[in-house]
Order: C-alpha cells, then structure tokens, then sequence
C-alpha cells in the first residue's frame, strides 16, 4: 500500500520503455458511464415514461463511419426502468443535442424543422389541387383577397393612429384630463356641500354691499368736513382782508377763488368721484340710526326730545349728548349765593 502512494519510482539504468508490451484495444469497444437521460422519451415495448434527467448506468461507444466535420459521434445504451429493454440514442453535434436512436421515441424534438424539398412537395400538391378542382382555386382567391383586405385595413389604422398621436400636444391633453378630474370631483359634491357653498357666498354679498356704502359715508364725511375748512380760510382771509386796508383788498382780489370740490380733494391724491345709488326697494335702504341703538337709548332720547321745548338750550344739548353717547355730562359749576340741591339759599354772615 505504501509503494501505491509513492511520488518518486526507482528506475534503473538500463530500463527501455519501448520494450514494455502495449495494450491493443478495439475501437468498437464499450465503457461503461454513468449518465442522466438528456431528453424525455418513452418505451416504445412497454409504453414507459422517462424522464430528463434520470441517472443511469450506460454503455458509451464510437460510432465507426460517421462524423460531422471530423467530430465523433457516440452511442450510448441503456435499459427502460419498466421492462429492461435496450434503449439506445446517440449525440447530434449538427443539432447540439441528442438523438434518439432504437427501442424508444422522443416526446419533443425542437430542433426539428421542415426542409425545403418537403415545402417544395406541399406547394405542387396545392397547384394540382387547384388545377384539378375549379371551385378549390377560387375559394382560395378568395379567402387570399380577403386577408389582403384585412391585412390593408389594419395597416390603415396603424397609420391613422400614428397620425393621430402626432397631432395630439401635451398641454391640450393635460387641460382635458385636469377639466374631466374637476367635473368629476363636482358630481361628487353632496348637498350639504352646495347649501354651505351657497350660504358663504349670500354672507360675502351681504357684507360687500354694506361696506361699500359704509366707505360711501366716510368718502362724504370727509368731503363736508373739508369743505367747512375752506369755508373757514375764506372768512379767515376776508375778515384779514377788510383789516389790513387796501392791500389786502387787493391781494384777496387778485387771488384765485378755491371751490369746494377742489377743497375736498387732497393734495397729492387723484381726484376721487362718488357716485350714489337710487335704492328701488325701501327693504334695502340703510336703517336709521335711532334704530341701531338700544332701548333705554331711545328712550332718554325720546325724553330728551320732549324736554327740549321746556329746558334750556343748555340742558337739552346736554340731555341730547347724553342720550346719543351714553356719558354723563361734566357738572355744571355753582352759583355763589344760589340756592343749592335742597331748594335753600345760605345766607351770609353780617359782621356784628
């Protein structure tokens, strides 16, 4: 055992190799190997079923006379599982694959293909049909006439599709996708969705309206008070004009007189235009302003109003103020020597 595992043999000096006998071995000889099946087939004895790749112990021999460009060809022998027959196939290098051979047949074979003699044979079997039998010739011009129809009407629709897409711009079909997602989204608005909807745009009518004529009350407030300050720098300028005698006469003659629409614009702005709006409906008119105060307001104003025909002017502006603000007025400064709260006069002492 020891001399079987040896790296290095002795070899003496007088040793000649070719004198050692050589093996002679026929060329048909077989080896056994072991193999997987490369293709299912099936026992053409039993009717067995083999599958790829199937382990087998097999006999491997050269096939004597045949080649394909100097490749060898083997054959391989092995026996059916089911009833021990001889099974025999053979590699195909034309192919790249294998070939079955005797005692069994292939169940696919993807490799095969009609050959053009066999395509040649079928082409003539047609045209002798056809001479032979008028009624077959023309069902086939006619069945070849319609494909070409068919075949022309699709080839039409191609073309009209692809003129079509060529057309189409990228915006517009955006803008028609965005405009089918809004309608679709207003279908699917509910109703309580529309009544709030609606009752949010009454609310912004409503508050539009009234602002605007509130912003037409400030805009003539403004306009009042800047005419009242024209009218007091023209007496202003007069009662200066008749003091300072002849010059001042003058001057004020000379100078332009002012309006009060010029007044009432302010320096630096663009001239500003009211326009004021005949109301149809007396529902719509603005509410007057007794009616925003509360009840004990109009009532002291009421009291107001009915004492001012017996109190002095001086009380019933100041009944009238606090009527109107809501504020007492400052108290009115005593009389010396007049009576006081009780009706009764404080007489002065007299030095004795």
């Amino acid at each position: 055992m020891a001399d079987r595992k040896a790296l290095l043999h002795y070899y003496p000096p007088d040793f000649d190799p070719s004198k050692i006998p050589r093996r002679k071995v026929p060329k048909d000889q077989q080896q056994v190997v072991r193999l997987m099946a490369p293709f299912s087939m099936r026992c053409n004895t039993c009717g067995e079923y083999i599958y790829k790749g199937k382990k087998f112990n097999a006999r491997k021999e050269t096939v004597q006379g045949e080649d394909y460009y100097g490749i060898k060809i083997f054959r391989f022998y092995i026996k059916c599982t089911q009833c021990s027959a001889e099974i025999t196939f053979k590699t195909d290098p034309k192919n790249t694959d294998y070939a079955a051979e005797h005692g069994a047949s292939r169940n696919f074979e993807p490799w095969r293909e009609d050959t053009g003699d066999e395509e040649v044979d079928k082409l003539a079997q047609l045209e002798a049909a056809e001479a032979e039998d008028p009624m077959k010739a023309l069902e086939n011009k006619t069945l070849d006439s319609r494909r070409e129809m068919e075949i022309l009407d699709a080839l039409q629709d191609i073309r009209t599709r692809n003129a079509r897409l060529e057309r189409v711009d990228a915006d517009t079909v955006l803008g028609s996708l965005a405009s089918k997602g809004k309608a679709r989204a207003e279908d699917e608005i509910t109703p309580e969705e529309l009544e709030r909807r609606k009752a949010e745009e009454e609310d912004e009518a409503l508050v539009r309206k009234y602002f605007s004529r509130a912003q037409d009350i400030e805009l003539e407030d403004e306009r009042g008070e800047a005419e009242r300050e024209v009218a007091l720098q023209e007496a202003d300028a007069s009662s200066g004009g008749g003091s300072g005698g002849g010059e001042g006469t003058s001057g004020t003659s000379n100078a332009s007189p002012t309006t009060p629409s010029d007044a009432a614009t302010p320096r630096g702005s663009s001239a500003s235009r009211i326009v004021k709006r005949q109301i149809d409906d007396e529902d719509e008119a603005e509410p007057d302003v007794t009616s925003l105060l509360s009840e004990r307001a109009r009532a002291q104003l009421a009291a107001a109003a009915t004492m001012t025909t017996k109190a002095t002017p001086a009380t019933a502006k100041a009944t009238i103020a606090t009527a109107t603000t809501g504020q007492q007025p400052p108290p009115a400064k005593k009389k010396k020597g007049g009576p006081n709260a009780f009706g009764l006069v404080k007489k002065k002492k007299t030095a004795a």
